[in-house]
């Protein structure tokens, strides 16, 4: 089993996951989602292909536009989309979840879509006016049911969301509830561009929950290898009193 980097939201900036690859020469590299490279993938990541593995999960942003999701989902990295899926790198299972709950599909607990063929089959008419085909390109950073679903009763080793746990402010119950019917024992995730302290919630939450920031790096122990741009200035938005406020 070898070291497996877990990235913060990096908006496009790839430079530091690329010279600490360099440096400590994980195992493997996942991505948390709102990636939004500004040319094809593996074009960006030419330069560390042949050293670690790279996976990734999509973020909200990941779909803000055709170009952005083209050179995401249509790269030659595409097949390395973590969402919906348990997989073992370097001999860890992972299972992921990428996107973010919106209401007029899905936010816990109220559902009005189980699926994004679902959501799409509103239309009676073919998609092809500019901003429906916007509107159906945002939705597949929708998280819906059915992809939640198929990851229920799964075994897992750790589990990357975009979405956070309900032990961060703005989290989701429904996010631990499926942590822990995979079993994992560590759940990483971005969005918020935060790393706060959720030590105090490991005993209930039944797992280890990490945040990673924008642009930082942690490995799979939870241990900080880059901060991220913000962590230090957003440490006040961790919960009052220990309490979990979820969704």
């Amino acid at each position: 089993m070898g070291c497996i980097f877990f990235c913060g939201d990096t908006h496009g900036n790839f430079e530091h996951v690329i010279q600490a690859v360099q440096e400590h020469q994980p195992a493997a590299v996942v991505f948390l989602g709102d990636l939004q490279p500004q040319q094809s993938l593996d074009k960006v990541l030419a330069p560390i292909l042949g050293l670690a593995e790279i996976w990734w999960i999509p973020g909200n942003h990941d779909t803000d536009s055709q170009a952005e999701f083209d050179n995401l989902f249509g790269s030659q990295l595409a097949e390395r989309n973590l969402h919906g899926r348990v997989v073992e790198i370097a001999g860890v299972r992972i299972a992921g979840l990428g996107g973010v709950f919106r209401g007029e599909a899905w936010y816990p607990p109220e559902v009005r879509y189980e699926s994004y063929a679902a959501l799409l089959g509103k239309y009676k008419k073919p998609l092809v006016r500019p901003h429906r085909l916007e509107w159906a390109r945002k939705h597949r950073s929708t998280i819906f049911p059915e992809d939640y679903n198929r990851l229920l009763g799964q075994r897992a080793d750790i589990l990357v969301t975009h979405e956070a746990p309900a032990c961060h402010p703005h989290g989701f119950e429904a996010i631990d509830e499926l942590a822990r019917s995979l079993r994992v024992a560590t759940a990483f995730h971005g969005h918020h561009h935060d790393r706060l302290d959720y030590s105090g919630h490991h005993s209930r939450l039944g797992f280890q929950a990490f945040g990673v920031g924008f642009c930082g790096i942690t490995d799979e122990t939870g241990a900080m290898v880059l901060p991220g741009a913000f962590d230090e200035r957003r440490m006040g938005r961790q919960v009052a009193r220990g309490d979990c406020h979820g969704h």
